[in-house]
């Protein structure tokens, strides 16, 4: 039997599910193709275990699937697996973007969707081992390296079978006694926000399982002590859909809580925040990205400041929990959004936030606009991951900018803050701040040497990483 082993590689620097791993689902529903056609397969998560190299000798294949921040990881672990004569390919959404850049260290990429890329590459894989029909697929030949055409997207997503999560050898951490499981139960994004990457993997048309398909699997967790989390981009983007998905889970009395990823549109429909409510939905992550409205419009947002303050205010009402997001560093932005990001954020009186660094990854506006204007600063992929600051901004200085974000943080989850709401007595919120607090001081710590260059590009100015941020020297005083 031929065997073939899935490596989803380790990030390189801490970050908000550092201490809560959330694989992704590529790997895991590549894999249980795999193994239905009869294929030996196993499932590695670096986070969770390590890379046994002496236990790969004997391996057929290795797939290694790569997002930006993990690139540079992926490239060492396939240069090592190609100097024991072990065949790599790789997909995700890195190597799809720069698959030039990939083929210096693995056989094949596979760009793109790879569910019927891998399979037709296996059939040639088992046959006549030549690669020219296998449609999404790059790979050298001699001095050459050819990209083949892209084919379609998969139209019925219920042909793609449910991610087999026993492939991992090792149990998926929990949080608070609770088993997360990553589901996703459509693809593809209508809204092409100049800064995501999501429509060059998935397209632009959304694309969705049925209900019964998406129930079908949803039986199997029916617990209490398993956490659903719907991988969509946007769970709510067609309402009737969701509100047959909620309906039947309703109707199943699932005993599972679950969160997803919305917009904030979906404050405009009552009937749908009710059922996600009745439905069980614990918490919503929101990317409401900025409170400026000039910000908005030129990311192509498509809502509105009063948008956003609306949906926070609905859904708090439905006891529903909010994890908003938001970015720095647009040019249209400046400290003083920061100022008023943060006092937004305690004000709404979000169950949790984050604060991230705009990074442009490659295969988004973004990322072309930054290099055709050589604002560019670092190359090193694993600072890709929103939580450095990589590229000259319009308005801040590079320490500004990264200070920007450990100050926002510091201030959202500050110990008085818990203290109010645990006199409020919002105790998963108190639970969060806290983890939040340590993995702040960790990062800190660990990027020590980073946070030193910065300074380093920014002569001549106070750097705001110095700042002992609890005298207020340079911020509002009511941000306290």
């Amino acid at each position: 039997m031929s065997k073939i082993v899935f490596i989803e590689p380790k990030a390189p620097n801490l970050h908000i599910f550092s201490r809560y791993t959330l694989p992704r689902l590529g790997i895991f529903i590549l894999g249980t193709l795999m193994q239905n056609r009869g294929w030996e397969v196993e499932v590695i998560v670096e986070e969770l275990q390590p890379v046994n190299y002496e236990s790969l000798t004997k391996v057929d294949l290795v797939g290694i699937s790569t997002i930006t921040a993990t690139a540079p990881r992926s490239y060492a672990i396939a240069d090592r697996l190609k100097g024991m004569g072990i065949p790599v390919v790789m997909g995700g959404p890195h190597v799809t973007y720069l698959p030039e850049e990939a083929l210096r260290h693995c056989d094949w990429v596979i760009r793109g969707e790879g569910e019927k890329a891998l399979m037709i590459f296996i059939d040639s894989w088992e046959k006549e081992r030549i690669w020219g029909q296998v449609p999404n697929l790059s790979f050298r030949s001699g001095d050459r390296i050819i990209h083949n055409p892209m084919s379609a997207l998969i139209k019925d997503l219920d042909d793609i079978p449910f991610a087999d999560y026993a492939l991992l050898n090792k149990e998926i951490r929990k949080i608070s006694g609770f088993r997360i499981i990553p589901i996703q139960t459509s693809r593809g994004c209508p809204f092409d926000c100049s800064f995501c990457s999501v429509t060059g993997m998935f397209g632009k048309r959304y694309r969705y399982r049925s209900v019964e398909n998406i129930i079908s699997e949803l039986r199997q967790y029916d617990s209490r002590k398993n956490f659903v989390f719907f991988y969509d981009d946007n769970f709510t983007a067609n309402r009737g859909r969701t509100k047959e998905l909620l309906n039947r889970m309703i109707e199943e009395k699932f005993k599972f809580h679950w969160s997803t990823q919305v917009r904030v549109d979906i404050a405009r429909d009552s009937e749908l925040v009710k059922l996600m409510q009745k439905a069980h939905c614990h918490t919503l992550f929101i990317g409401f990205e900025s409170i400026n409205p000039i910000t908005l419009k030129a990311i192509k947002k498509e809502q509105t400041v009063e948008d956003i303050k609306h949906s926070i205010k609905v859904i708090q009402k439905h006891n529903i929990h909010i994890h908003g997001m938001f970015i720095y560093g647009f040019d249209e932005d400046n400290w003083e959004t920061v100022r008023k990001t943060v006092r937004f954020a305690k004000r709404s009186r979000l169950s949790s936030a984050q604060f991230l660094i705009l990074t442009p990854f490659p295969g988004t506006q973004f990322y072309e606009k930054i290099a055709s204007e050589k604002r560019l600063k670092f190359r090193d992929w694993s600072l890709y991951d929103a939580h450095h600051t990589v590229f000259k901004p319009a308005n801040y200085t590079f320490s500004d900018l990264q200070a920007a974000q450990i100050f926002s943080h510091k201030k959202f989850y500050s110990f008085w803050g818990s203290v109010r709401k645990a006199l409020r007595w919002k105790l998963v919120d108190v639970g969060i701040a806290r983890y939040a607090r340590q993995i702040n001081r960790n990062w800190h710590k660990k990027n020590e040497i980073f946070l030193k260059i910065l300074q380093l590009l920014t002569p001549n100015k106070i750097a705001r990483i110095d700042v002992d941020y609890r005298e207020n020297i340079y911020l509002d005083e009511r941000l306290t």
